[in-house]
């Protein structure tokens, strides 16, 4: 079976809680999977009074070891529209895996929160899948066979381009049901077409 890496970044949580459900998607599969956070590159100080949310258990990843897996999935919240510079930062790095083609022909996945509806959900899933292309990889996203994306009976994240929650303007919001079913398909997905790749 495949080894997969769920890599997230969250500033108060709302990303942390989706990576799990992605994981758990991922495991459903037999995957091995392995959930990991990039570095935190804000000072502590000026991190706790904003009230990040900084006792996360995932451990923090090296750029090296992201060749070590079939899969990789990256979710992080939006800054403007695109992914925040924590996560910008930790694949910036990631120049000598490419150049050496160390992720060419893996599978990857992309998810995200937003404050608002409209606050850039499929633009930071694209900022983070424009990664993932140069990188090589074969990308799978959250299509309409997670059909709780669609409904019309209450606010709810996910695009086809990957799983996605809406927070709030406080981050008052945390994912609904029917986020963390979409999150979860979509690591079934990731997880299953690298299973079909490198069995």
């Amino acid at each position: 079976m495949s080894k997969v890496l769920v890599l997230y970044y969250s500033t108060y949580g709302h990303i942390e809680t989706l990576a799990n459900a992605v994981a758990e998607g991922a495991r459903s599969t037999g995957a091995s999977v392995d959930i990991k956070r990039v570095p935190e590159t804000v000072p502590q100080d000026i991190a706790k009074n904003a009230h990040f949310k900084l006792d996360q258990t995932a451990p923090v990843a090296t750029v090296a070891e992201l060749a070590n897996y079939d899969a990789i999935v990256i979710g992080a919240p939006t800054r403007f529209g695109r992914m925040p510079s924590q996560m910008a930062s930790f694949l910036d790095q990631a120049g000598g895996l490419w150049a050496k083609g160390a992720l060419n022909g893996k599978v990857g996945g992309a998810f995200t929160s937003t404050a608002t509806q409209h606050g850039g959900q499929e633009t930071t899933l694209f900022s983070i899948i424009t990664n993932l292309l140069h990188f090589g990889m074969t990308v799978v996203g959250l299509p309409y066979s997670h059909q709780g994306q669609m409904t019309l009976d209450e606010i709810v994240g996910g695009s086809p381009y990957g799983a996605t929650t809406i927070a709030g303007g406080q981050g008052q919001r945390q994912p609904s049901e029917i986020e963390l079913e979409g999150a979860r398909h979509q690591g079934q997905l990731i997880a299953k077409t690298a299973n079909k790749l490198f069995d």
